[in-house]
């Protein structure tokens, strides 16, 4: 038997690779996008009931606490395109490598924090 072996992972002392947090990440925004998509169905119901609902969300979406739901999903959108792009690309034998994988997953981390901002960007405006 290996006694070698680690009894307790603590998962706060291991230092991630950014390819396994921005892997990880990539299924946590999933997740979000997913209520996120039940929200934004139930806010479009909601506008085509009626002319007075759809005032209503008017109104709803002017507030900030909304604004910021609206910007997390969002968000949660942009992140989860550009790191499935970045699969797709993989997929097609570019950046397979450890230095073309760390320097795909930067890469990409960049764009998606860009494309972040400018939706906070677009919301404030």
């Amino acid at each position: 038997m290996n006694t070698k072996r680690p009894v307790n992972l603590d998962l706060s002392t291991i230092k991630f690779p950014i390819t396994a947090i921005v892997s990880i990440t990539h299924r946590i925004s999933g997740v979000v996008l997913l209520g996120g998509i039940l929200v934004l169905m139930w806010l479009l119901d909601a506008s085509l009931t009626s002319e007075e609902s759809f005032n209503q969300l008017q109104e709803c979406l002017a507030n900030p606490v909304v604004k910021l739901v609206l910007w997390a999903v969002l968000a949660a959108l942009a992140y989860h395109m550009v790191m499935g792009i970045r699969h797709l690309f993989m997929d097609l034998g570019i950046g397979e490598s450890l230095e073309g994988g760390q320097r795909g997953a930067k890469l990409a981390l960049v764009v998606a924090i860009v494309l972040i901002l400018a939706a906070a960007g677009w919301l404030v405006w």
